[in-house]
């Protein structure tokens, strides 16, 4: 019997929300296959296979037209899977790559070739052994035009961080928000932390991600709604949103991916905010070639 993790809804619901054409999932992954892009041996949790094929099926069945996947950190950086799918996806998807600090100039312009546009820095120590920030602001300074940097942290780290973050030359994208504590409320100390850092510079985006991680009252995450419509309003320009299927090391919460989608008007109300959020920012930051 396989010990590998299964974290995604086996038959996820049919969404009563319907996004607006061109619509992009920008917070997504894939595991594998297996048996042809291995795991990282450093991996914390070892999954079950659920490649480009699972990914892009889920995509339709969602009302989605294209993807950004984001390395999973199973596979270390080895971005070998990110780079296959994009390739199956007949230009429907871009990605965000992990990345050794030392690669070379030749392997960043092969990962920008192969539709790579940004590099992620996972701060969560449960999940990465290593998070050496000379190192990473060295990579940052080298990296193609036009890409950015997605950083991974918890809130109770930000403060910590703000230097690093700070000496980043490209522009940023906080992945989930920096994990705040969505039961404080939209004005609790952990949204007021992640607004100054917002605040703090004109090219810092963050995606409006992870209900199922975030709020401990569940489906359909109300708490999550009620902390984070504020935040999409008040940064309409700088916010982007994803399912994070297969939704990693969630296998004793696993959410259905209709009911996030149909959230999604929870957080941003309108259809000049849902646009913003589902297809003009991404757009900007993953396609800016076709505005």
């Amino acid at each position: 019997m396989s010990d590998r993790i299964v974290s995604w809804h086996g038959s996820p619901s049919k969404p009563a929300y319907v996004p607006p054409a061109g619509a992009i999932d920008a917070h997504c992954h894939v595991f594998g296959p297996m048996a042809q892009f291995p795991f990282s041996t450093k991996a914390k949790y070892v999954p079950e296979d659920a490649g480009p094929d699972q990914l892009f099926a889920l995509r339709d069945h969602l009302g989605f037209a294209r993807n950004v996947i984001v390395q999973a950190s199973c596979h270390g950086t080895d971005n070998a899977a990110t780079l296959d799918a994009i390739a199956k996806s007949n230009g429907k998807a871009r990605g965000v790559a992990v990345v050794d600090p030392a690669i070379s100039q030749a392997e960043l312009t092969r990962l920008d070739d192969g539709g790579i546009r940004g590099i992620r820095f996972n701060f969560l120590k449960r999940l990465v052994d290593d998070a050496p920030k000379d190192k990473f602001l060295d990579v940052a300074s080298r990296l193609p035009k036009g890409w950015h940097v997605v950083i991974y942290f918890e809130a109770d780290i930000l403060e910590e961080l703000r230097q690093f973050i700070d000496a980043i030359p490209v522009p940023l994208v906080i992945d989930h928000m920096g994990r705040p504590d969505v039961s404080q409320g939209p004005d609790g100390a952990d949204l007021k932390a992640f607004r100054t850092l917002l605040d703090s510079r004109d090219d810092i985006w963050f995606k409006a991600t992870c209900p199922d991680r975030l709020d401990q009252t569940g489906d359909p995450w109300n708490a999550f709604a009620n902390a984070i419509a504020p935040l999409v309003a008040d940064y309409q320009d700088r916010v982007l949103w994803g399912t994070d299927w297969p939704h990693p090391n969630m296998q004793d919460a696993v959410p259905d991916d209709g009911h996030l989608v149909d959230m999604i008007p929870g957080i941003a109300p309108t259809k000049a905010l849902q646009t913003k959020l589902l297809v003009t920012n991404p757009m900007r930051l993953y396609w800016p070639e076709e505005l």
